[in-house]
C-alpha cells in the first residue's frame, strides 16, 4: 500500500517509484516534428486542483521556449499550466529514448499533442 500523505486538505495516498518505459525519438526529432509549440525542459512544481478528474497545476522552469515550424525560435516566459492529465496523456505524439531520473520518478520526454497553459509569470 502506497504511504498516506497529509501535505494537502485530506490524506489520499502518494504513489511514488514511478517509473515510464522509454521510447523511440530524440528531443530533436520532437522539436523537428513539432509545428507551433512550446519546449519545456523543467516543471517546477505539480499540484492537484481536482484529484478525482485528475487536474493539476504547476510551473514551468529553467527555459521554456517557442517552436516555430520545427525550430525553437525564441524564450518565453516560464508558464502556468492547468490541465486534466488523464486529457493531456491520452494523445502522446513521441516519447523520449532517454529516461531521466528525477527525485523517485524515472521518465522519458513526452512530445503532447496538447497541455492546456493558463497564465504566464511576471519575471
Amino acid at each position: 500500500m502506497p504511504p498516506i500523505g497529509s501535505a494537502y486538505p485530506y490524506p489520499r495516498p502518494i504513489p511514488i517509484n514511478l517509473i515510464a518505459d522509454a521510447g523511440d525519438a530524440s528531443i530533436g526529432e520532437m522539436i523537428s516534428e513539432t509545428k507551433h509549440g512550446i519546449f519545456v525542459t523543467r516543471f517546477h512544481y505539480t499540484n492537484p486542483v481536482d484529484p478525482t478528474k485528475a487536474v493539476f497545476t504547476g510551473l514551468t522552469r529553467d527555459g521554456t521556449f517557442l517552436i516555430e515550424n520545427g525550430e525553437i525560435t525564441k524564450p518565453v516566459m516560464n508558464l502556468r499550466y492547468t490541465d486534466s492529465m488523464l486529457s493531456a496523456l491520452k494523445d502522446i505524439k513521441m516519447v523520449g529514448k532517454k529516461r531521466e531520473i528525477i527525485e523517485e520518478t524515472t521518465v522519458p520526454s513526452l512530445s503532447l499533442r496538447k497541455l492546456r497553459f493558463t497564465g504566464v509569470t511576471e519575471y
